[in-house]
C-alpha cells in the first residue's frame, strides 16, 4: 500500500513512548512544528491569512487554534456553514470557539442552496434506485460538503487566503471525506494525526471537555456519526490503522494482537484500499514524455 506516513512523527519522537502520541513532551513537539508549518506555507503563498470551515467538533476546532497561534486572530476566518436545523447546536458551539479565540466569523445558512440544488439538479436523477434507499441521503450528503467547500474558496479567493482544511490521518487513510468536498483544502495541520492523537493534542491545547468527548460526525444528515458509518469508534479503528499501514503488518496479525472481529477488521482494512483514489492527484494518461517534459508516475 502506498499510504506511508511521511513525517517525522514516529521516527524521531516514539522513542518507546507507545504507539501514539499522546505524552506531553511529544505533543508540544508536535504542536510547534504543525504551527511553524502553517505559518510558512502562509508565507510561502504570501496570503494574508486563512479561512477554517467550523462545525463545533474537535478536528475543526484544534485545527482553528493552532491557525491562530500560527498566524494571528486577526488572519483566521472561520466559517459556520449549517444545513439542516440539527446544525444550530454546532453553529453555536463554532461560534462560542472563534469568539474565545479571538478571530472572526462569519455563519451562511446552506439550506437554501441545497433546495435549489434538489430543484434543479437532483429531480432530474429521480426516482432514487429501490435497492439502494440510502443512495440519495449520501449523495445529498456530498453535495453539502461540497457547498461548504465553494462557500470556503470563495472566502478565500475574496481576501487573499487559503483554505485550511481539518480533516485527520484517520479520515483520511479510510477515505471518510468527500472528495472535492472537506477534501478540497490547501493544508492539512493535522492530516498527520490520527483521531487518538487529536484527542490528546485538544486536551494540551485546552480544548473543552464537551468538544472533546462529543461522537464524531461528518453532519451529513440529523444522527449522523463516524462510528454508524465505519462500524466502530476511533479506539479500534486507529491501532488496526497503525498496524496496517505504518508498521507494515499483516491483516492477520492485528486482528489477533488486537482481538478484533474479523469481518470489521477486513472491511476496514478494505475501505483504506478502495478509497486509495481519494489521497491521490488525478491520473494522466502519462503521454506527456514524448513532448520531452517528463512521463506521469503512475
Amino acid at each position: 500500500m502506498s499510504a506511508k506516513r511521511k513525517t517525522f512523527v514516529y521516527s524521531e519522537l516514539e522513542n518507546g513512548r507507545g504507539p501514539f502520541i499522546t505524552d506531553r513532551d511529544a505533543l508540544e513537539t508536535v504542536r510547534n512544528r504543525i504551527v511553524d508549518d502553517l505559518r510558512r506555507t502562509v508565507s510561502g503563498a504570501d496570503a494574508d491569512g486563512v479561512v477554517v470551515a467550523m462545525s463545533g467538533g474537535i478536528d475543526s476546532t484544534v485545527t482553528a487554534a493552532l491557525a491562530v497561534e500560527a498566524v494571528g486572530s486577526d488572519r483566521v476566518l472561520g466559517l459556520g456553514l449549517p444545513c439542516h436545523k440539527s446544525d444550530r447546536t454546532q453553529v453555536n458551539e463554532a461560534r462560542t470557539i472563534a469568539d474565545g479565540l479571538g478571530m472572526e466569523f462569519r455563519e451562511i445558512q446552506l439550506q437554501p442552496l441545497l433546495d435549489a440544488f434538489e430543484e434543479t439538479v437532483a429531480a432530474e436523477f429521480e426516482p432514487e434506485s429501490p435497492d439502494r434507499p440510502n443512495e440519495r441521503n449520501y449523495a445529498l450528503g456530498n453535495v453539502v460538503a461540497r457547498l461548504r467547500m465553494a462557500c470556503a474558496y470563495y472566502a478565500a479567493n475574496r481576501d487573499s487566503r487559503l483554505v485550511v482544511g481539518t480533516a485527520n490521518r484517520s479520515e483520511l487513510l479510510l477515505g471518510y471525506f468527500t472528495k472535492y468536498g472537506d477534501g478540497a483544502a490547501d493544508v492539512y495541520p493535522i492530516g498527520d494525526l490520527y483521531k487518538t492523537e487529536v484527542r490528546a493534542l485538544a486536551k494540551r491545547l485546552g480544548v473543552p471537555r464537551r468538544i472533546v468527548s462529543k461522537a464524531p460526525t461528518a453532519g451529513f444528515w440529523a444522527t449522523q456519526t463516524d462510528a454508524d458509518e465505519l462500524g466502530a469508534s476511533y479506539d479500534v479503528i486507529d491501532p488496526l490503522l497503525r498496524r496496517f499501514v505504518d508498521e507494515d503488518g499483516s491483516l492477520e496479525a492485528a486482528i489477533d494482537a488486537l482481538e478484533l472481529e474479523p469481518d470489521l477488521a477486513r472491511e476496514l482494512v478494505s475501505r483504506c484500499v478502495r478509497t486509495a483514489h481519494k489521497r491521490r492527484t488525478p491520473r494522466t494518461p502519462g503521454i506527456a514524455g514524448r513532448v520531452g517534459v517528463g512521463a506521469v508516475d503512475p
